[in-house]
């Protein structure tokens, strides 16, 4: 996609630099200066370079249920900014996040099974996906929902795919290894399908930790045989193999799988230490160990600590009730969000790691 060399008609560079810099909400706001900043959200040059500076820093979106409350809350941490809370009231249903791409969401309706939503938090746009062409006898195995959940968002070309898999389970059967896909495009506003056969479990992060690069989604999967990918211009699954080191790792060990600056990454957790694994070479699955974090200064937290985003910069962890933030050039640890009261679920339960666009859904 060719944009403008020169976006926005009476705007410097340098404050484009800065406005490409603020909060989505405070973005927004500055609409009502006037009409030349009113259209700048809507612009394509001005998007793209918004999305591109916000893709380098990737935050983690938690959701916070509170034991006396029927209702929960978003919380957004944000290295650069701190934490911040946010309703996704106008989907007006009882919901929970599957999936996070770009600064979209993919969540799907608690009361209506087979009912999913994209949405851009920060902007409030929404976009319900048509249901698909699936008869009611023929269900994901075991309780009628996808096994995997997937959100492609191409920042470049503004569109996105989402793909729901699971095993097919025929109406008074169990399942018999058939998995399906489905896979929604947003340019054509319609599903398509195709079947294979996998024998893979996914425990909760693993399904939780789906990651989009290079035009794939990739999940971890529970055997820690590998990690499963969908291509998604061919629409094929394949396996890639874990670094070796991790592959055959000593027991104890916890592996979950991240994206780092646009590349993918394993992070192995043991008692003592955390390796972060980089895959460098995406084609020949070159895969080089970026970095080696001790954890003694967290020993007490380590059996209920789990990696949720990262930068090459920093490393975003979350716990029963805290997040924490591990600065890596520094080697210093923080505490960014504690709850303070009780909550129903664990924190890393519902966490997902998150970027502030303005990605349209439409």
């Amino acid at each position: 996609m060719s944009f403008r060399r020169i976006p926005v008609s009476g705007f410097s560079s340098v404050v484009l630099q800065i406005l490409a810099r603020l909060p989505v909400k405070s973005l927004f706001r500055s609409k009502t200066v006037c009409k030349l900043w009113n259209r700048l959200s809507s612009d394509k040059y001005f998007v793209q370079l918004y999305n591109e500076l916000s893709v380098k820093n990737p935050m983690v979106l938690v959701e916070v249920s509170e034991a006396s409350e029927s209702k929960s809350c978003l919380i957004c941490v944000d290295n650069l900014r701190g934490v911040s809370e946010f309703s996704l009231d106008f989907l007006k249903d009882r919901f929970k996040v599957r999936a996070s791409c770009n600064g979209l969401l993919c969540c799907s309706s608690i009361p209506d099974k087979g009912v999913y939503y994209i949405c851009n938090p920060m902007t409030r746009e929404l976009r319900l996906l048509p249901r698909s062409r699936e008869r009611p006898v023929t269900r994901f195995y075991p309780d009628g929902e996808a096994i995997l959940v997937g959100l492609a968002c191409d920042s470049s070309s503004q569109k996105f795919k989402v793909v729901l898999a699971g095993y097919h389970r025929s109406f008074g059967h169990r399942s018999d290894g058939t998995f399906i896909c489905l896979v929604f495009d947003s340019e054509l506003n319609k599903w398509t399908k195709f079947v294979s056969f996998q024998d893979d479990h996914f425990t909760h992060m693993n399904r939780n930790q789906v990651v989009f690069v290079n035009g794939s989604l990739h999940w971890l999967t529970g055997s820690w045989s590998g990690i499963l990918v969908l291509d998604l211009d061919c629409e094929i699954w394949r396996k890639m193999p874990l670094p070796e080191q991790v592959s055959y790792g000593s027991a104890g060990n916890r592996i979950y799988l991240l994206e780092s600056d646009g590349c993918l990454s394993v992070v192995q957790i043991s008692d003592a230490w955390m390796n972060i694994w980089v895959l460098k070479d995406y084609e020949r699955e070159e895969w080089q160990l970026a970095d080696r974090v001790s954890l003694r200064c967290i020993r007490g937290l380590v059996p209920g600590i789990f990696p949720i985003s990262q930068t090459g910069e920093y490393v975003f962890l979350a716990t029963h009730k805290q997040v924490l933030v591990y600065q890596r050039k520094n080697r210093v640890w923080k505490e960014m969000y504690s709850v303070k009261n009780g909550s129903t679920l664990p924190l890393w339960f519902s966490a997902h790691a998150f970027r502030s666009t303005i990605f349209s859904c439409h």
